[in-house]
């Protein structure tokens, strides 16, 4: 694609990751004990599981589990719950990544907004290095992310460059909660 002009001074600043920067500040760590931790293993490998379970697993009472879970939802430790989808199945079988090039001086708040919107968009980060953002899409096939390319992202004022990756395999996600929570805190993982 080739290079865009620099868009109107009105985007212009000294800092275009000031307006960005307070979109995800990082919480303070909340303090977790061996059952927050344990709690959190358990409804990772199944998020379904009821109370009840729980309780029983940990040897607990089902109030005094549900009082722990509605604390780490409250402080924000447990901000959902959800389902991990097949996307070959459900027919995205496509996992693209894109790195994107804003214009110099570009305000990038305006290119995550215009980013957000677009529903194939699974995750978008703000990076260091050459590149100012990576974003993870899904697609159904190469006319797909054609038309997406085409239509959508080189349409958005304040894209410089784009670079585009297909992933050829996905490995299994690990399950991350499991893996970083269940050794006491301190401890390598």
């Amino acid at each position: 694609m080739p290079p865009r002009r620099r868009s109107p001074a009105s985007h212009t600043s000294a800092a275009p990751l000031r307006a960005v920067a307070d979109v995800a500040v990082p919480a303070p760590p909340v303090p977790l004990d061996d059952v927050d931790r344990q709690i959190l293993v358990l409804l990772s490998q199944d998020s379904r599981r009821s109370q009840r379970a729980l309780a029983r697993e940990l040897g607990m009472s089902a109030p005094a589990v549900g009082e722990r879970i509605a604390r780490l939802e409250r402080l924000g430790v447990i901000q959902g719950y959800g389902v991990r989808v097949n996307w070959s199945a459900a027919g995205y079988p496509m996992t693209v990544y894109l790195i994107i090039t804003a214009v110099q001086g570009y305000q990038q708040q305006d290119l995550v907004e215009q980013l957000a919107v677009i529903p194939e968009l699974e995750a978008l980060d703000i990076v260091t290095g050459a590149m100012d953002m990576l974003a993870r899409l899904r697609v159904r096939d190469h006319q797909h992310l054609r038309q997406l390319l085409m239509d959508c992202i080189w349409q958005i004022e304040g894209v410089q460059r784009t670079e585009t990756a297909l992933s050829l395999v996905e490995i299994e996600p690990k399950n991350l909660v499991a893996d970083l929570l269940s050794a006491p805190p301190g401890e390598p993982a």
